[in-house]
């Protein structure tokens, strides 16, 4: 794992290379992933149940048979053991709880005139949700992405998830019950991605389409963005610890690896003022790493991706912060709240020493779908806001139409649009 030192000549280049992650796809996948969305968008269900046969070794002679019916979900609720039944209860509601704060209303303001201006707030009518399957289950990922869309409203959400041999996780099938989803169908890749997008004669086409997935996932929301929105393009988990020396390292070092272990292009750096500190770490690395049951894949994402850097002080720290703008940030120090008006660009904050990343990924409330590969600087959690949408109301007084007449024909003139002002001028009166 490298150690960098701001005070080093060169130190901006090297977290420039450190920070740097091709973004560019495989034009292989791409290639694969554009044939896919073609079939399905042509032949709807029949291409559907031909690449989850290919795919996930699941056949099926009608899409209705890879549907998971209600009763099925509520039985995979009963099935889980207690303690999973009520740790999906409780993360259910701590995160509508959270959500339910985010929502906002049709609003309108009258000028003096009587000119009622505003914005008319409505929910989205149908919403996809992407969960990964096969070697791993994500009950969280259930839960983030439908709760949400849940209290904003939509209508219907749908799920999709791969059962690679039919294996279906009843985590994940409990996870869709208790958040609400209304649907589930066992079907995963780019496949699933342009049934929803597109529509099929089983499935109708949805709005957007939230939620994680591999490769083929990701380059199928990219082309199909525009079709449908999407939450974004998500790239390899980070974690950025900020520490005055003063929390034990074994925790710091644990937190390193909470976010490691996603995969080997997983990024974690620690930012701290004290030295000796990093040594400390680096012991509780050393020493913690062999009990890990994913040590390869931490490994390989410390010494490929991660970094332990020296800094002058706190408020460097907090500089460095704002450039690498990540995914999950830690503020491992005292007085957390006292440094939060200098960090303008990170996807979440946690205050203080016994705010793990791990809390937020399932229980803490706020969303654990963040904005990656420094896209904080511009984007933001998903959210309540991530399924609705705005219209603007515009209800125009007879007086406001011949103040306001008279500012939009003069501007409509100068931009050689007669039509435009005379529109306005019928209604300005004589």
């Amino acid at each position: 794992m490298r150690r960098l030192s701001t005070i080093e000549s060169g130190f901006d280049l090297a977290l420039s290379d450190l920070l740097a992650f091709e973004t560019a796809q495989d034009p292989q996948i791409d290639l694969q992933v554009a044939t896919i969305l073609q079939q399905v968008k042509s032949r709807g269900d029949e291409a559907v149940l031909e690449y989850t046969q290919q795919f996930d070794r699941v056949k099926a002679s009608v899409l209705s048979e890879l549907e998971v019916p209600s009763s099925q979900l509520e039985q995979a609720f009963k099935t889980i053991t207690p303690a999973q039944r009520d740790a999906l209860v409780v993360a259910a509601a701590r995160v509508k709880d959270f959500h339910q704060r985010q929502l906002i209303e049709t609003t309108f303001h009258t000028e003096v005139d009587g000119t009622r201006l505003g914005q008319q707030i409505t929910a989205l009518d149908r919403v996809g949700v992407y969960v990964p399957g096969g070697k791993a289950a994500y009950p969280s990922t259930v839960i983030m992405n439908t709760i949400p869309a849940k209290v904003a409203g939509v209508k219907e959400v749908m799920m999709v998830v791969p059962t690679p041999d039919g294996i279906r996780n009843d985590l994940v099938l409990a996870a869709a019950w208790i958040a609400g989803v209304d649907r589930v169908v066992t079907i995963g890749g780019a496949q699933a991605i342009g049934a929803l997008a597109y529509g099929t004669q089983s499935i109708a086409q949805v709005d957007k389409i939230v939620g994680p997935g591999n490769a083929y996932v990701a380059a199928a929301k990219r082309r199909v963005f525009g079709v449908v929105g999407i939450d974004m393009v998500a790239g390899p988990s980070e974690i950025l610890v900020v520490c005055d020396g003063h929390t034990p390292a074994d925790w710091i070092a644990m937190d390193l690896f909470s976010q490691a272990e996603h995969d080997e292009m997983a990024q974690a750096i620690l930012l701290t003022p004290d030295a000796d500190f990093i040594q400390k770490v680096v012991n509780s690395i050393e020493r913690l790493l062999p009990t890990m049951p994913r040590q390869a894949i931490i490994r390989a994402s410390l010494e490929g991706r991660g970094a332990l850097i020296k800094v002058r002080d706190l408020d460097e720290a907090c500089q460095i912060v704002n450039r690498i703008a990540p995914e999950h940030l830690e503020l491992s120090v005292d007085n957390a709240r006292e440094w939060l008006p200098k960090i303008r660009h990170a996807g979440a904050i946690f205050l203080g020493r016994f705010s793990s990343e791990a809390l937020g990924d399932y229980c803490a409330g706020p969303n654990h779908v963040l904005p990656t590969s420094r896209t904080a600087r511009f984007s933001s959690p998903l959210g309540v806001y991530d399924f609705q949408k705005r219209s603007s109301l515009i209800e125009v007084s007879e007086a406001g139409a011949r103040t306001l007449g008279q500012v939009a024909q003069e501007l409509a003139l100068g931009e050689g649009l007669a039509a435009h002002a005379r529109s306005a001028e019928y209604r300005m009166g004589s």
